[in-house]
């Protein structure tokens, strides 16, 4: 289907209904759906489960998810859909090739969350280099008030200024976390497949074995594919150094689990630091929620209200362009 000639079969007809099966977690209590309600009849929905999905899609044009999957099964009995929007950037909740089948249109919001991750990145990176948390714990205890000295220190404190940055993955959220970790002091090597000559000046380009072996830090920003899948594994730990520090604020599977709870109990790598999980929400006894060398966050770094504006209005945004029949962010 042409995008440029594109109409939707439905108008003149009215839109009958939009359906938002998870809305929950994009506006919480602090932001609204108002704006999609003005468009036509909405029924929005905190969270929905596999099973119901297709009951409450019923009759809809148009259907927005976040992590609720549209598969070819949910799809096909869906007669009326014509549009999918995803709230998300990564659109693999949806068959894409089922919709293009069947000439709907799917649409996700691109970059809306670049800083909120990368901020994200830091926060978990300084947790561990400057131990604020558990300073402020101690403190909240009596710890400082019964020490001899004006200062105490029982942690290793670490200045981030000439370490090196391995990054995996230099688009949008790589990019912008080199450029902070630029400002301060480090020095960065990128796993990318763009040109050596077009990276931003002080980003070197490096293969996987030389980024791992040489890195002191290293940030996972690379999608989840079956090249990527488990990329951090036994074998890629063991070319790490031992008080190397992973971060992972991409997808859960780009790491074996595992493998990376066993190389934290062993020391082979100083820390593991995640907002993203292979099951989500995790099972209790998932290893890495234990372990005191492991930081794992629940998928919060996108969920900065600045971010969710932003995804919120990118999102109706984006329904008002395919019913005034020029489709944007499709996929």
């Amino acid at each position: 289907m042409e995008i440029a000639n594109f109409v939707p079969t439905f108008i003149g007809q009215g839109i009958m209904k939009i359906v938002v099966l998870d809305g929950y977690a994009v506006t919480s209590d602090d932001l609204s759906w108002k704006e999609l309600g003005e468009l036509a009849d909405v029924a929005i929905y905190d969270r929905t489960t596999p099973e119901s999905a297709i009951e409450r899609a019923s009759g809809a044009e148009i259907v927005l998810t976040n992590k609720v999957f549209l598969g070819r099964k949910e799809i096909a009995q869906l007669p009326q859909l014509r549009y999918i929007g995803v709230l998300a950037t990564g659109y693999n909740v949806v068959d894409i090739e089922a919709a293009r089948e069947r000439d709907i249109i799917v649409t996700n919001v691109p970059a809306y969350s670049t800083e909120s991750v990368a901020q994200m990145v830091f926060a978990h990176l300084l947790t561990i280099t400057n131990r604020t948390e558990y300073y402020a714990q101690q403190n909240r205890d009596g710890r400082w008030s019964k020490s001899p000295d004006f200062c105490y220190w029982d942690t290793s404190l670490t200045e981030l200024a000439g370490k090196t940055i391995g990054i995996v993955g230099l688009g949008n959220i790589g990019l912008r976390v080199a450029h902070i970790a630029l400002a301060f002091g480090m020095k960065v090597k990128a796993l990318t497949s763009k040109p050596a000559d077009t990276l931003p000046t002080n980003i070197q380009k490096a293969d996987l074995s030389d980024l791992l072996s040489t890195s002191d830090v290293i940030s996972l920003h690379c999608p989840l594919t079956d090249d990527t899948r488990h990329l951090i594994n036994a074998a890629t730990i063991q070319q790490m150094k031992p008080t190397a520090i992973l971060i992972n604020t991409g997808r859960g599977l780009l790491i074996n689990e595992t493998d990376v709870a066993e190389a934290l109990k062993a020391g082979r790598i100083a820390a593991y630091c995640a907002d993203v999980l292979a099951e989500e929400p995790p099972k209790p006894d998932n290893p890495l929620l234990r372990l005191p060398n492991a930081y794992i966050t629940p998928h919060i770094a996108w969920a900065t209200r600045e971010a969710r504006q932003r995804l919120l209005h990118t999102a109706i945004a984006n329904v008002k362009a395919f019913i005034d029949y020029h489709p944007q962010n499709t996929v």
